[in-house]
């Protein structure tokens, strides 16, 4: 079975700088019927092939030689918000974890998964959803409430300046600040996946926001994961 992104079969870079385990992950990607459009073994080779292959989803280790695989997340992201980064690392350790995410990544799944998990992880992020390992999620929800006690972004609610959200708008935000996945959220409110996405997207535009680590927190920010 293809794995689409809409019509089209999702568009993967593998990037790890062990060759073994690159070609492998490369080949069980593209078994499963996802465009595996380029790969690379170091930070710099990264940055350059993804900017000129455009992946969908970027399949990402965090220990490379020439730029650490968080810098290569953030300019990646930084230059292309559309794109979606998963991290397959060997580490669980929760700093590292914590660190991906702030960059950037969409999600984070340990080397020791399976590949039938690693398949189901891509597809996830190709649409927007975040996929970690299970035990990680709870960590990174943890780590969007405490950065909300920090001082904080521009313009508050009763901002003239502050965007304008629409009621549904409003709605899907406080959902994703709960936690949920947007297939949970297209489920709650009986709308499709699709549409889950646009209300997002949208929303990243209207509040000039990068990604779903600082959607999320501009969220609790405003006390909707409470409401």
């Amino acid at each position: 079975m293809t794995e689409t992104t809409g019509q089209q079969p999702v568009r993967v870079m593998v990037v790890d700088d062990h060759p073994m385990w690159r070609d492998a992950v490369a080949r069980d990607l593209a078994a499963a019927g996802c465009d595996v459009v380029a790969t690379a073994g170091d930070g710099p080779q990264a940055v350059r092939r993804a900017t000129a292959a455009a992946p969908d989803v970027l399949v990402l280790d965090l220990n490379l030689p020439g730029m650490p695989g968080v810098q290569v997340c953030k300019e990646l992201v930084g230059a292309n918000p559309a794109l979606r980064v998963l991290v397959l690392s060997a580490s669980g350790e929760h700093a590292d974890v914590l660190e991906a995410v702030k960059s950037g990544a969409t999600g984070y799944l340990l080397k020791s998964a399976s590949t039938e998990e690693l398949v189901d992880a891509v597809r996830r992020t190709a649409v927007g959803d975040p996929v970690f390992t299970p035990g990680l999620a709870g960590l990174v929800l943890g780590e969007y409430r405490r950065l909300a006690t920090e001082p904080a972004v521009p313009a508050g609610p009763d901002d003239p300046r502050a965007p304008q959200l629409t009621e549904r708008e409003t709605e899907v935000l406080r959902l994703v600040a709960k936690g949920l996945s947007y297939k949970q959220i297209a489920e709650r409110l009986v709308i499709s996946h699709r549409t889950v996405q646009n209300h997002v997207q949208n929303t990243l535009g209207k509040l000039q926001l990068h990604n779903r680590v600082e959607l999320v927190r501009y969220a609790i920010e405003r006390g909707l994961d409470d409401a």
